[in-house]
């Protein structure tokens, strides 16, 4: 199944790409309150590391309307699941996230054909197997 509107379906999964990793950088902001608490407690490098992982997954969703804005999105879910390494709460919160990723993607591949790549316009048919002329 393909969208009736390939470019309309992917502008919309990019939105909905986009606020997923907005989601995750600030679910990634509250990590350093629960690290604090236990064991070595909250260290410069951890620290640092959370930081910078939330300004990369808010500055991802920014580029989620660019051609390899998805596979960005993708890649940042690996580093977003380590945090679970930090703190055990965050391997569900970080896997649940990633359950979406994946959601979003197996959309995007039912609308437009391929997880990844641009969406192309539908180029209009008047029933004869080639592309209808253009007045």
């Amino acid at each position: 199944m393909t969208a009736p509107d390939p470019v309309r379906a992917g502008r919309a999964r990019n939105g909905a790409a986009a606020a997923i990793l907005v989601l995750e950088g600030i679910a990634t902001l509250f990590v350093p309150r629960g690290i604090a608490q236990d064991g070595e407690g909250l260290t410069g490098g951890r620290l640092t590391y959370l930081l910078v992982l939330a300004a990369v997954l808010v500055l991802a969703a920014g580029v989620q309307r660019r051609e390899r804005g998805v596979l960005i999105g993708t890649a940042l879910q690996v580093p977003l699941l380590l945090t679970g390494l930090l703190n055990n709460v965050m391997w569900f919160v970080a896997g649940a996230f990633v359950l979406i990723w994946l959601y979003l993607l197996q959309v995007r591949k039912e609308l437009l054909g391929s997880p990844f790549g641009t969406p192309r316009a539908q180029v209009p048919d008047d029933g004869d197997g080639g592309p209808a002329p253009t007045p």
